[in-house]
């Protein structure tokens, strides 16, 4: 960079000392001895234009070509100037009256000089003035001192003349390392990270109690679709006619497992019949408990009852006339003796029933012993003390009490089996039990370990088939079992169908019509009940109306245990086909 204050051109005065705020150079005078003349200055090498050879200083001026520039006097020592000067302090020269005129001088600064300036400036300084042994020099673009002030006083007050005001701290030209940027940045780093975890958590506490308002809601749902499911919800536990019928249909359309279960007393004799149902829509089971004088249609057409079909039919003949009359579907049948419902009770840990009589040991020998099962709630149970219980019948007591004991032990039995299938099969297996074909040990444990899980909890009930007296079923009275439960239709075969047989009481004895009941329902006889009569009689007496008759007047004696001798043509009461005089010789059977 060529610069006309640069230090190294001749015997320049002036030397370079450092650089201010601006990064500009600064000089300062060395006071010559002598001011050297130099030639002129003439970037373009054209000195023969130039009006005067010999210059002081530097006459720079790289356009004026063919023009005369007066000689460079930096501190305006010398001659007066008859064309423009360089006055680097502005103290400028005008013109005198009657002298030669003379320009305006050079003012770097742009200042103008009025007043006692113009007159100081028509004042020449000589070589001969006092000058400073060092001054600090400027360059064009600072500003000069004025006329009468010290140079100094013209550097602090220089900012005041145009207005504005800089000191050397509010500019900083060099990048100084700042200590605390680091923490700055850190900070704020910190500050934007916590604001972001802040939004970051209001963000997860709304998904949260979004998802917990949306599993509440759904809770509820189900909560309510299962109270109307069940039936328990308030205000529609009571339904009309109409909707009663729709609650048919509806248990019509269920899925039910039914299987059929006959406890054969092979001490006592006699049969115990009821159906165990899984009704996997509701998930509830039931037990059904079916009286043997129901009446059914035999495989040959024939009416029978319930107990007979069991002796004479067997499972298969007994399974398909309960399908007939029950409208339903059984899917097996599991033959139960009382030495295998003795094991399983055992093998399942004595069983807890709540019992309903005392019942005494069949093997004591002497009256006044100790019953074998007391009477009283939850009663513990062993093998053999349930199978007193399920088969005991006081005297002259229905049939039916002996039944509800029945079902009171299974309901015992399921609450002790286990709810595993693999666990249930092998309580099966242990029994060693030969089965019926329609029901394998595997079907039978998995679907007495459904029930033992809706027993143990409390979905499990027992129900009795009611039955009227003539063995058949009442579609009224039945439809809360055979609808409800079994999803079924009753269809009793015709009373016509079945000899009816009307028995009187002469025996003295109240409790041997229920007997003759009994036996002549499970003979699949009809029993019309002729009453008791006035006076007690020592024989009895079967009585028919006409030959047609007689044949049916001696299967009657059979079946109640009558000699032949008693059957006798008589008056016979006009619904009754065959009519019987019980006296004090009949003996009644618990059969």
């Amino acid at each position: 960079m060529n610069d006309r204050y640069d230090a190294g051109y001749g015997t320049d005065p002036y030397e370079l000392v450092g650089y201010d705020e601006y990064g500009q150079p600064v000089y300062r005078q060395v006071t010559p001895t002598q001011p050297p003349q130099q030639q002129g200055y003439d970037p373009y090498g054209q000195q023969g234009r130039q009006g005067h050879q010999h210059q002081q200083g530097y006459g720079y001026d790289p356009y004026a070509q063919g023009r005369q520039e007066p000689p460079y006097d930096p501190y305006a020592t010398g001659a007066q100037q008859t064309g423009p000067g360089y006055d680097p302090y502005g103290t400028g020269s005008h013109p005198v009256q009657g002298g030669p005129a003379t320009t305006a001088p050079y003012d770097p600064y742009g200042q103008t000089v009025t007043g006692g300036q113009q007159h100081r400036a028509q004042q020449p300084r000589t070589a001969q003035q006092p000058r400073t042994t060092e001054q600090t020099a400027y360059i064009p673009q600072q500003a000069g001192p004025a006329a009468g002030e010290t140079e100094p006083q013209a550097r602090d007050e220089a900012p005041e003349r145009d207005g504005r005001e800089y000191h050397t701290g509010q500019f900083a030209f060099v990048e100084e390392p700042d200590g605390d940027s680091e923490d700055v940045i850190d900070w704020l780093n910190f500050t934007e990270n916590r604001t972001e975890r802040r939004e970051e958590a209001k963000r997860r506490a709304r998904g949260r109690l979004v998802a917990l308002a949306v599993v509440l809601s759904l809770v509820a749902v189900g909560g309510v679709g299962y109270l109307w499911y069940a039936g328990k919800l308030p205000g529609l536990s009571s339904s009309s006619s109409g909707s009663k019928a729709g609650g048919t249909t509806a248990s019509a359309a269920q899925k039910r497992d039914v299987i059929v279960v006959h406890l054969h007393n092979t001490s006592g004799g006699g049969t115990s019949t009821a159906l165990l149902v899984d009704n996997t829509t509701t998930e509830r089971g039931t037990a059904v408990l079916l009286p043997n004088s129901l009446v059914l249609t035999d495989t040959d057409g024939t009416t029978t009852t319930l107990a007979k079909s069991v002796d004479d039919d067997g499972s298969d003949g007994t399974r398909d006339a309960l399908d007939t009359v029950l409208g339903t579907d059984i899917e097996g049948t599991w033959r139960l003796d009382t030495p295998y419902l003795q094991n399983l009770v055992d093998l399942v840990g004595n069983i807890e029933v709540d019992t309903d009589t005392d019942v005494p040991d069949p093997a004591a020998k002497k009256k006044g012993q100790a019953p074998l099962v007391n009477k009283g709630k939850d009663q513990t149970l062993s093998g053999k003390m349930a199978v007193a219980y399920a088969t005991y019948r006081a005297s002259g007591e229905a049939q039916n009490a002996q039944l509800e004991r029945f079902g009171q032990v299974m309901q015992g039995v399921l609450r002790k089996v286990s709810s595993d299938a693999t666990a249930a099969t092998t309580t099966v297996q242990t029994l060693a039990q030969i089965l019926d074909p329609s029901l394998t040990d595997k079907d039978l444990g998995t679907f007495l370990a459904k029930l033992s899980d809706l027993a143990k909890g409390g979905d499990y009930k027992t129900a009795l088939l009611p039955v009227q007296a003539d063995g058949t079923l009442s579609a009224e009275d039945s439809a809360s079992v055979v609808k409800d439960v079994l999803g079924g239709t009753a269809k009793s075969p015709d009373k016509d169908a079945a000899v009816s047989v009307s028995v009187q009481n002469a025996s003295g004895t109240k409790s041997d019509t229920e007997d003759a009941r009994v036996v002549l329902l499970n003979g699949g006889f009809t029993f019309l009940d002729g009453g008791t009569a006035p006076a007690a009689r020592s024989g009895s007496q079967v009585l028919y109306a006409d030959a047609a008759g007689k044949e049916n007047a001696t299967e009657v004696a059979k079946t109640l245990g009558l000699p032949t001798s008693s059957v006798k043509k008589g008056k016979v009461s006009g619904n009754a086909d065959v009519a019987v005089v019980l006296g004090q010789d009949y003996e009644p059977s618990s059969s």
